[in-house]
């Protein structure tokens, strides 16, 4: 049977069908306004993420995706480079003999699995304010966590660290915005192979039933993890959005990913990045 929410987007017109979508994302997103703007963890964390914007002006940075080309990816280049690292790709930090300069996480299920790890990092940590309860449901907050309001719905790109962040069905997406807004005009990706393994429908909650080959690691979403299948096309909406915001100020998004699926940013040469041997 039609669903009455198909009827009514087979009848309006595509334009206005998204004008009302959005209008009612904006009435929705009105129930978050009193935690957002009085809630004593989202000032303090206001207060302290406003250090960073604009901070690295002109710089560069390298954000570094978990997909399995970075077991082909020589990452010791990077030890003195500011990067930002997504999700579980602290399981790597060992291995690389260094930590990111920043880590980002986004999504429920991850950052529920991953409490406890994510609490014990000392590095600038980025999650959504609406993971506040599941990282800290007994404590405060330490001070290099801070919170980002990100929201699924509602298309845009933020240049100011205390907006609305649109999540873009990849938390990638965020790093861009965040990596904007801290003010680098040279942004690289790596480990973006924007290509998994596991089908299925979009967004869809799956539990693993073994090793992990969508990730650099088996144990990145290994058995009995919970996670959500990726939504490749609104991804890739999402990274034409920063393409376009990064160009239009004369900054640029490069792919540095060893292989991969993804087209949006132009290509370059991962080793011919770095002027000088990583050791």
């Amino acid at each position: 049977m039609t669903s009455f929410k198909s009827s009514i987007r087979n009848i309006l017109p595509t334009e206005v069908y998204k004008s009302l979508q959005t209008g009612r994302d904006a009435l929705l997103r009105l129930s978050d306004l009193p935690g957002l703007l009085l809630h004593p963890w989202r000032l303090d964390s206001n207060r302290r993420i406003m250090k960073y914007q604009n901070r690295y002006a002109g710089k560069r940075c390298f954000v570094i995706g978990n997909g399995p080309s970075l077991k082909n990816t020589d990452m010791t280049f990077l030890k003195n480079e500011i990067t930002f690292g997504m999700n579980r790709v602290y399981l790597a930090f060992e291995e690389w003999k260094f930590q990111t300069s920043f880590i980002v996480s986004i999504n429920d299920l991850v950052i529920e699995q991953s409490r406890d790890d994510f609490r014990n990092l000392s590095i600038p940590k980025f999650f959504s304010w609406r993971s506040r309860n599941l990282l800290y449901p007994e404590g405060q907050p330490d001070e290099n966590t801070h919170f980002l309001y990100t929201t699924y719905t509602g298309p845009k790109f933020s240049n100011q660290l205390k907006s609305r962040f649109w999540e873009g069905a990849t938390v990638t997406y965020v790093c861009l915005q965040l990596a904007y807004c801290m003010g680098f005009h040279e942004v690289y990706l790596i480990g973006v192979d924007h290509n998994f393994v596991t089908k299925g429908k979009a967004n869809q909650t799956v539990i693993s039933n073994g090793d992990d080959s969508n990730h650099f690691s088996p144990e990145y979403f290994g058995k009995g993890f919970r996670w959500q299948l990726p939504d490749l096309e609104t991804s890739e909406i999402s990274y034409r959005l920063a393409d376009t915001n990064y160009r239009q100020n004369n900054r640029q998004i490069l792919n540095a990913t060893q292989g991969g699926k993804l087209k949006v940013f132009p290509k370059v040469e991962y080793s011919g990045l770095f002027n000088q041997d990583p050791t």
